[in-house]
């Protein structure tokens, strides 16, 4: 384990803008121009992922206030993307691009057709849409293509039909297939489907009935973890990515209102769990401690199995990772670390330095990679590192560096109706609102 560094540590404002601006150029050059579509992955043949594509949409208005990108370019790229999502083949096909104003969650990056037999995602469709919507928030001016940005943003999200997704109960499922109906799993228990939630409440077509969130809310969990009381999920991209959009900050359901938190102060303490979880490190993998830590949704070095240190370890591919319980395999993300930055500045900050300093090879021209596991080292003994880059990685590093640094994206959002209407309708009040 490399040796441990002063608690002065710390990543600079600049260091951030140049991690921001790598970063966002994955958006900037992974994208297929023809049709606004952004890749899963670096991988060679990676499809289209609807939630980088949601990302990039979201990532545009910030590259033009970060001057990484013109607002003329974004305004083209943006316009490009929703075009292709209101246009595409939309119907109960299986090679179509969607349904029910729902996207499958894998397209061809060429076609845009549903690719890998994946699922109409109601998740992944959330972020895309998101994304939409920031778009019409930002290019509001009396420009004809500009229009036509609001025009699609609200049409496309207008479409989807929430109250078919429900399938017939109150909470919403996690999406359909042409082949089979709906999956059987449902958005229940804390997790990303927070954003999910308020936009479906929010929808001035297909609306989500309003016992719908709290039919959501009632299958939460509350824990305490190393002194930290707060509400449980185990990975920290649930902590994060409704964030993006959404200034938590002062404002509470009823849930967190019995509690006497909001969702922000509980994904600071998420943040700090992770943090102890690697500094307690009870699986005993390489590296773990109070600058190493960070489980979440990310890529592997397995699937595997090899003898360390005497003992048999198993190791995952792209996995979503947790704590406390697992599954851990000694891989970690430094995105997810980034991605807490507007909740624990103060142990983020020091992490990104020492991964700066300790694992120079960690960074390459998209910023860092998705993830690296020291106790999965090769032949030469250097830990295993991720080759490629996701999109589901790249835009909360590019979101939540924003939302630390200016806020700009929280006080953007914090003028769309539709944001405000589904936080009030699920019973949200106080501080901004």
């Amino acid at each position: 384990m490399p040796s441990r560094k002063p608690r002065q540590l710390s990543f600079s404002d600049d260091q951030l803008e140049t991690l921001q601006r790598l970063t966002f150029d994955y958006f900037l050059k992974e994208t297929n121009a023809q049709n606004g579509l952004v890749p899963d992955s670096t991988r060679q043949g990676a499809p289209c992922s609807i939630t980088a594509t949601g990302f990039a949409l979201a990532a545009y208005p910030v590259g033009v206030e970060r001057k990484f990108i013109t607002r003329d370019a974004a305004v083209k790229r943006t316009l490009t993307t929703l075009r292709f999502f209101w246009n595409s083949p939309h119907g109960p096909e299986p090679e179509a691009t969607g349904y029910k104003g729902f996207y499958y969650h894998f397209l061809n990056m060429k076609t845009g057709r549903r690719t890998w037999n994946s699922e109409l995602s109601t998740i992944d469709s959330t972020f895309l849409i998101a994304g939409a919507l920031t778009a019409a928030e930002y290019f509001n001016r009396d420009t004809e293509a500009e229009r036509e940005i609001r025009i699609l943003a609200n049409a496309i999200y207008s479409r989807a039909d929430w109250q078919w997704a429900r399938n017939g109960k109150d909470t919403v499922t996690h999406g359909w297939r042409p082949e089979s109906g709906f999956i059987k799993y449902r958005w229940q228990g804390y997790n990303e489907a927070l954003l999910l939630y308020v936009l479906g409440l929010a929808s001035p077509t297909y609306p989500l009935p309003a016992n719908s969130y709290p039919a959501w809310t009632m299958t939460y969990k509350w824990k305490k973890l190393y002194g930290h009381e707060f509400l449980y999920a185990g990975p920290l991209f649930i902590h994060q990515l409704s964030h993006m959009w959404i200034d938590f900050r002062g404002i509470q359901d009823e849930y967190m209102r019995k509690r006497g938190v909001d969702y922000f102060e509980n994904s600071r303490r998420a943040t700090y769990i992770q943090q102890q979880y690697a500094i307690r490190n009870p699986r005993g993998f390489k590296g773990y401690g109070e600058y190493v830590w960070g489980l979440t949704a990310s890529d592997g070095p397995g699937p595997a199995s090899k003898r360390v240190g005497g003992k048999l370890r198993r190791f995952f591919d792209y996995k979503v990772r947790a704590v406390p319980n697992g599954p851990d395999d000694g891989t970690l993300a430094p995105w997810a670390v980034v991605a807490s930055l507007p909740f624990a500045p103060e142990i983020v900050l020091p992490s990104l330095q020492y991964f700066d300093e300790t694992f120079p090879e960690m960074t390459s021209k998209y910023g860092f990679k998705c993830s690296f596991n020291p106790t999965f080292s090769g032949a030469s003994g250097a830990e295993w590192i991720s080759k490629g880059y996701y999109g589901l990685d790249q835009g909360p590093i590019v979101l939540m560096i924003e939302n630390y640094r200016s806020g700009f994206l929280w006080q953007l959002m914090r003028r769309c109706p539709y944001i405000i209407n589904g936080l009030r309708r699920a019973g949200f009040a106080g501080g901004w609102l």
